[in-house]
């Protein structure tokens, strides 16, 4: 096991499924013996009577590892499984306590989204294919295969979810099919590709339960890469799941965000003021207001919002409870931020943190300064010039 903290980034641009990961993860160096064994071992535990293998196969000219898990008694392992029984299964397996913990929490997830989809309490939901052994075997497997490479973070590329129908245990269904979907809600994902499904429930659960965030690859040094191959060979798309390990650099950080915008006419600035502060209180990562002419000459204001993916649909609700706007735009950017810290230094009339950049950049935190000067009457401009002075007395 390595002793560096690793990254691990999903890249995603074909979708993701149990298979893949493992697939994916075996193909950056995880030991494919110790995977196997650490299921192997757990067999009895979960229950599964599944022998796994690795292949090697390419995909579009691409070299990539194929994970296969042939079940034994296949009726039998199919059968229809309660959350608590797959779950008491995971926690008397002989796994590393954190890939056991990750296990069931992907679980659980399923568990929840099940519900949700079906309408029905959690301890009443049946698993179907994610509850089958292939995806318990994948789903362990990929949780053990992140131990064995040593990963402490992981971030994922938004989902391709492929479109068209499946065919599952329910019947036909749309794609993304509805407990993807469910998994989902608040991610980033396209459709883009051949009709079919890219993104199953399991890869999906993977992929939201573990991951820290969804977003553009961040800075990092990469140590290694890997890619897991679908089970489909599509002749003109690589169907394989490319992994990318790495230790993060705190390099200028690259991050994919979305950007909201409104046109609004016919609204108090006041108002305007109150819907920023709401907007920011709600996660918002900047709000502008911009002075703008619209169509017959009438003056606007262009409200402008930046926002982490996931939080899309909260800040959508805002804007339209808080103003008068009938319509948005959304649309994706790339947002740069230099890597920071915070010092604290002290001033003679109190203590303020200081932000200070990568480059060696620096700014007094305003809220400190403000409650300085609100605190004892020393005018705000005066507090600012104070902290600036006494951090670069610091640096001498």
């Amino acid at each position: 096991m390595k002793t560096v903290p690793l990254l691990c980034y999903l890249d995603a641009f074909s979708g993701i499924s149990g298979d893949m990961l493992v697939g994916a993860l075996a193909d950056a160096g995880a030991d494919r013996a110790a995977i196997q064994a650490a299921i192997a071992d757990a067999v009895d535990s979960l229950e599964t009577g599944a022998a796994l293998s690795f292949e090697r196969v390419k995909r579009c000219g691409i070299a990539a590892t194929k994970f296969h898990v042939a079940i034994e008694g296949h009726a039998e392992t199919h059968a229809h499984r309660h959350l608590a029984h797959i779950l008491k299964m995971i926690e008397k397996a002989e796994l590393p306590d954190r890939a056991k913990r990750n296990a069931a929490a992907v679980f659980q997830r399923l568990g929840e989204a099940e519900a949700a989809v079906h309408q029905v309490p959690i301890e009443h939901v049946h698993f179907h294919e994610v509850g089958a052994a292939d995806s318990i075997a994948d789903i362990v497997g990929a949780c053990v295969a992140f131990e064995l490479l040593g990963v402490t973070s992981i971030v994922s590329a938004p989902l391709n979810v492929g479109s068209g129908t499946a065919s599952t245990a329910h019947g036909l269904l749309p794609v993304p099919a509805p407990a993807t979907a469910a998994l989902l809600r608040g991610k980033p994902i396209y459709s883009e590709g051949p009709a079919v499904e890219l993104t199953t429930p399991t890869g999906a659960a993977l992929a939201v339960t573990l991951a820290r965030e969804f977003g553009a690859l961040p800075p990092i040094r990469i140590a290694a890469s890997g890619y897991g191959a679908g089970g489909y060979d599509f002749p003109d798309r690589a169907n394989v799941l490319r992994v990318i390990l790495g230790e993060e650099t705190g390099a200028v950080e690259a991050t994919t965000i979305t950007v909201l915008e409104a046109n609004i006419d016919d609204l108090s600035p006041q108002i305007l003021a109150y819907a920023m502060d709401r907007l920011l209180e709600k996660g918002a990562l900047d709000v502008t207001l911009e002075a703008i002419e619209m169509k017959k000459g009438r003056p606007g204001t262009l409200l402008r919002v930046l926002a982490r993916p996931e939080d899309r649909e909260t800040m959508v609700q805002v804007i339209f409870a808080e103003t008068s706007t009938l319509g948005l735009r959304t649309y994706s950017a790339e947002r740069r931020v230099q890597a920071r810290h915070w010092v604290e230094v002290e001033t003679p009339q109190g203590k303020v943190r200081m932000k200070v950049s990568g480059e060696g950049a620096y700014a007094p935190e305003y809220e400190d300064c403000r409650r300085i000067a609100q605190e004892t009457g020393v005018p705000l401009k005066h507090v600012i010039a104070e902290a600036n002075f006494a951090y670069l007395k610091n640096l001498r």
